[in-house]
This record gives C-alpha cells, structure tokens and sequence, in this order.
C-alpha cells in the first residue's frame, strides 16, 4: 500500500500529466483558426490579406471569409513570384493569395466580388492539400481583351472601321492600334467576330478572321535559313523564332475620336454591327490565370464564379482529386468574352477530376482540355538517364512526374500505346526546357532519341463531367486525353468548334494521351461547328496519319443531335465504338456552311455498331467508311 506523501506525489505527477496532456490537446483545438476581413479593407485588400496568410506558418489557418461585399486586389503589394504555368506564357507575376504547404483551408467569400487589377494570379495554389475555394466572384477592373463594333467596311479598298467604347483605352503608334491595359497593352493579334444579339462567336467568322496580320519578307526563308545549321532543335512558333523575316501588314487609323480604320486586311471584311474581339498576339497573350493549382492533393471549387481572366480560369498541374460544382465563367458588364483562354485546363492530373453543374460560357478556348505532356528523349545519357526536351514553349519548367511514377515509352510511328515502362527515380531541371530523368530500373535497348515519353500516372482515374452548359464559345467544348475511365452526360453543347475533340496530339502542344473507356449518354448537341470549320460534332482524330488504335471502348449512347449542317461524328483510329438511340436532326438555325455528303465518317477501325438511332436529317448519306474496313449498317 502506497504511503500518504508517495500517494500525494503520484497524485500530483498523473495531475502533471494530464494537464499536459489537456494543454497538448486545447493547443491542437485552437492551433488553426478562422480569419474574417472586414469591408473596411476592401479599396485595396492585397497587403492585409497577403500578410495574414503569410503568417499562417506561425499562426496557422484553417478558414478565410470575408464580409460579403466588393473588394478590390492591386499588385502593387502582392507577393511576386516567377511561374512557369502550362499553356501559358511564364511570367513574373504577383498575388495576394499564395497559398503553399497548406492543409484542410477553406477561403469563403460569402457572396463577395474579387476585383484584381493588372498582371495579378488570384490564387496561387502549390504543394498543398484539400484546399477549398467558395461562394466569391472574381474579375477585373480592366479585362485583358479589347472589343469593338464594326460600324463600316469597304472589300474594294480592304478596310473596315471600328468603333471602340472608353472601355477600351487605345492609342496609335507607327500605324499600329494598342490597347491600353493597367500595366499591360496589346495590339489586334488574335481577333474573332461576335455576335451582339447571340452574344456568342458570329456564324462563319472563319470568313472574316483571324485577321491578316503580318506579310512574310522576300528575306525570310534566307533569314531562317541563317540559323538552320544551329546544332539544336528550334521552336518555329516561340516568339525569338515566329517574328523572323515578317513585317506589319494591317495599319490603323483614327477617322474620328473611337472610330479606328484599319487598313489592307487580306479576307472578307468583318460585316457592321459584330463585335470584333481582340487579345493580342498569340505568344503574349496568356498571363494571368484566375487561379492555378500545382502539385496538391484535394482541391474544390464551389459556387463560385469567373468574369474574367488574362488566360484560363482554371490552370490546374500534376494535382490529384479536383472537383468543381456550380462553378460557372460567363462575362460581366456586357462584355462579350469571359476568360482570354480555356475555362479549365488540367495537365497531369490524376485521381478525381470532376465538373458538375457548371456553365462555361463565351471563353475563348475550351470548356477544359484535359491531357498529360509529351517530352522528346534527344540524349541517352547513361543506362540510367535520359535527357528530355519541351516540345511547345509554353510547357516550359513541366515537370513530367514524381519518384516511381510509371512512364510509358512512345513511339507513334508504330503505335499510340507505350512499348515499354519504366519508373522514375529523380528528375533534374538544368533549365525551362531541358530535365535530366534518371529511372530506378535500365533504360531499355529499344529506346532511341526521338521517341517520346508520357506519364502512364499523370491521368485522372475518373473524368466527369455532368450537367454542365458549355455555349457561346470559340473552340472546343471539352478536349479529352485520358486513357481510363470519362464519363460525359446530361450537358449542353453549342461550341464554335468541335463539341468533342478526342485526340492523340504530338506535332505542336506535344499533349499526351488517348482516349479510352468513355462513355457520351444523354447530351445535346446544338448547333456546334458554326464558325466555319468542316468537322464532326464529336470527333475523333490523331496528328499522326497510320491506322494504328488509338481510342478504344467508347459509348455514344442516348443524345441529341440538332445540327444546322450534315456531318455529326467523324471516327478514325477506333476500336469498339458503339452508337446507339441517339437522335440527329436538322436545326435549320443557320445556313449550311459544307453541306456534307455523309452525316458519319468511319476510317481506320473496327468493331463499331449503329444501333437504334434515329436520323431526321439531310446528308444524301448517313454513313462512310473505308472500303477496306467491315462493312457497316446505320440504323
């Protein structure tokens, strides 16, 4: 039996013990705690917000809200940091949320506006985990496009007039028309035709646009040529390389104050009463994303809305399990153009990636293209290593994959599928362009300079994309190279180009990947392909002209075709497609641009099925194949 003063010790030591233990666990309660800013902060919310979250390693934080009202974010203040982001230019760019290395965050804006202002990333999100982002709208003061009504043209002299609003702050110099952003300007560059009443691309603006920017030199064939011994491979469409031996072929003139001429334009004039939009040129013009995501594991967006964005809305990167409701990119204050680039975009992603409910509207890209990255091998190094090569300047600083992950080796001249694995130990970045990959096991005697590499990982396990609106767009509605398992239904399609581009690409954004296990049920497709381009509503198709496999196990089942022109689906490099109770029909909403023999078009597969389809339209032909395939019947 204990003695009193042994008993009062072991009292007071398990007393000790438990107070530490009690102290341990009301430290963890209020380790991580929520922060609210207020309206008074909102003329410039940059500095407060920028200094509490870069705070959070010694004051960690598991929520941001704000008090709902309008808040504006400037650089001036904001964290500056050097990106390298897929698809896009790499920029020096500044934010007010850079959120790294953090856990379990939910930033609620409780109905707010974020107002950003100049070449701002919204969000900055990178090696982080289950990050969450809700109930706030983000836009900017000045947006990065231009827009103008065409309120004159003449074909016989090659001009038209525009007329631009104060929106659209502009000035010319040496003939050249530049519009005035905060921080920032562009010239004409890329340029499309919208329509005013649709407010959505103009019918045929392929006719019109792009515009005929530049005339090549008599010199420049002898000024690329100047350079054609240099030992390495060039990028002809990077920007050192694309201006060589070009010279200014449109010039501008103000007729009046707004009213702007522009002068020797090479195609049909842009008829009076679109809207021409303009965003600059093609290599300058993607430089603020709305929010980027790289390298975390848990990301949601949930009722939150896109106005703008000096590129895409979404850039997500070698991130797992992304899930976006209600989240919804449409334009604000009557401009006719949301985000200057995709809605979302995912590259490498893997795990989850889902889109319901959500409405991608007048973007000026894709719905969302989901892809991983091509790298061409150009040095065997030793029986470990390989130095790799960025096929398209904009992937410049990818890094294709993580320790272990499994890369499959690509030859396309044989085949779309890897010819052999392997995994990888440790990649080394020498510079944007070039990486150093060594592999855990010897590189196979098969490899050779000139193939390719993709992650086999780099893929999400599930694509969805459900009960979206994806309209009024230039582009694609949704670009899909996955190979595992993508289900797209209950959506609605009117997209300038292609509804759904399914492609293995390896000749200029060097995005991997093929399309595998997809299932398409109960769609409609309205009116896609109004632009100009003579292509299939859904399509199919590979850079490489063989007919080897590409897609396989595809399920077009239960949608709804109405369509203006004739061809719906174009099918190439396919195995086991199946098409069934589907409804095509003629729309009649505007002219037929091609008026296509055939409503289908079959070359360079097997196994395909047309099974109880209903066709109400008017090609001559529902269906064409090779007469070197298996015969097939449409019904």
């Amino acid at each position: 039996m204990l003695s009193k003063k042994r008993k009062s010790i072991t009292i007071l030591f398990l007393g000790s013990v438990l107070l530490v233990l009690n102290l341990g666990c009301f430290a963890k309660k209020i380790e991580a705690e929520t922060v609210l800013f207020k309206n008074d902060i909102k003329s410039d919310a940059t500095p407060d917000v920028l200094k509490r979250i870069l705070a959070a390693k010694e004051r960690p934080i598991s929520e941001i809200k704000f008090e709902k009202g309008t808040y504006h974010f400037y650089p001036d203040k904001g964290l500056e940091k050097y990106c390298y982001i897929s698809n896009h230019n790499d920029v020096v760019i500044k934010t007010a949320f850079p959120i790294f290395d953090m856990k379990k965050l939910v930033i609620d804006g409780q109905g707010s506006t974020f107002i950003f202002h100049g070449k701002m990333i919204p969000f900055l999100i990178n090696e982080s985990q289950n990050i969450s982002l809700k109930n706030l709208k983000i836009d900017w003061e000045i947006p990065f496009h231009s827009e103008g009504l065409i309120v004159a043209n003449d074909q016989e002299k090659g001009t038209f007039d525009m007329k631009i609003s104060n929106t659209y702050p502009y000035e010319i110099r040496n003939e050249q028309l530049y519009f005035i952003k905060e921080s920032y300007e562009h010239n004409l560059g890329q340029a499309m035709l919208y329509d005013v009443d649709r407010k959505a691309i103009a019918y045929d603006t392929e006719s019109y646009t792009p515009l005929t920017l530049y005339n090549n030199l008599a010199s420049r064939e002898k000024s690329l040529k100047q350079v054609s011994n240099y030992k390495y491979k060039l990028d002809p469409i990077a920007p050192s390389q694309r201006i060589i031996g070009r010279e200014h072929r449109l010039r501008a003139k103000e007729v009046e104050p707004g009213v702007v001429r522009i002068f020797n334009h090479g195609k049909k004039m842009p008829p009076v009463g679109k809207v021409l939009v303009c965003k600059g040129e093609q290599h300058l013009n993607r430089l603020a994303p709305a929010v980027r995501v790289t390298n975390t594991y848990g990301f949601n967006m949930n009722n939150v809305t896109i106005h703008h964005a000096g590129g895409m809305g979404l850039i997500a990167e070698n991130s797992k399990d992304l899930i976006l409701d209600k989240v919804v990119i449409t334009p604000s204050n009557g401009r006719m153009v949301s985000t200057t680039a995709d809605a979302t975009h995912f590259v490498g992603c893997r795990g989850k990636v889902e889109l319901k409910n959500c409405k991608f509207n007048n973007q000026l890209d894709d719905a969302t293209n989901v892809h991983g990255t091509y790298q061409r091998v150009v040095d065997l190094l030793d029986e470990n290593s390989i130095g790799v090569r960025m096929g398209h300047f904009q992937q410049q600083g990818f890094v294709i994959g993580k320790p272990n992950d499994t890369l499959g080796l690509v030859r396309l001249s044989e085949s779309f599928l890897p010819y052999e694995k392997i995994t990888i130990k440790s990649t080394e970045r020498i510079n944007s362009r070039y990486q150093i990959i060594t592999f855990n096991e010897a590189i196979p005697s098969t490899l050779k300079v000139g193939d390719l590499l993709e992650n086999l990982n780099g893929y999400p396990d599930k694509l969805l994309v459900e009960n979206c609106d994806i309209s009024g767009n230039r582009a694609r509605g949704l670009l899909l190279s996955s190979p595992n398992n993508t289900i797209i239904r209950n959506n609605f399609f009117s997209t300038e180009m292609e509804a759904l581009l399914i492609p293995v690409e390896s000749g200029h954004w060097y995005e991997s990947g093929s399309g595998s296990n997809i299932t398409v049920e109960n769609n409609v497709f309205q009116d896609c392909n109004y632009s100009g381009y003579n292509r299939g509503v859904i399509r199919f198709v590979t850079d490489d002209d063989n007919d080897n496999i590409a897609f396989n196990n595809i399920k077009i089942e239960g949608n709804t075709f109405n369509h203006f022109d004739n061809l719906v689906l174009e099918i190439a490099n396919t195995n086991n497609l199946r098409f069934s109770n589907n409804t095509i029909s003629i729309s009649k909403t505007f002219p037929k641009l091609h008026s296509q023999e055939h409503a289908i078009t079959v070359k360079s597969s097997k196994n395909i099925e047309f099974k109880n389809n209903v066709y109400k339209g008017e090609a001559n032909h529902i269906l064409k194949t090779e007469e070197r395939m298996q015969k097939l019947t449409f019904n």
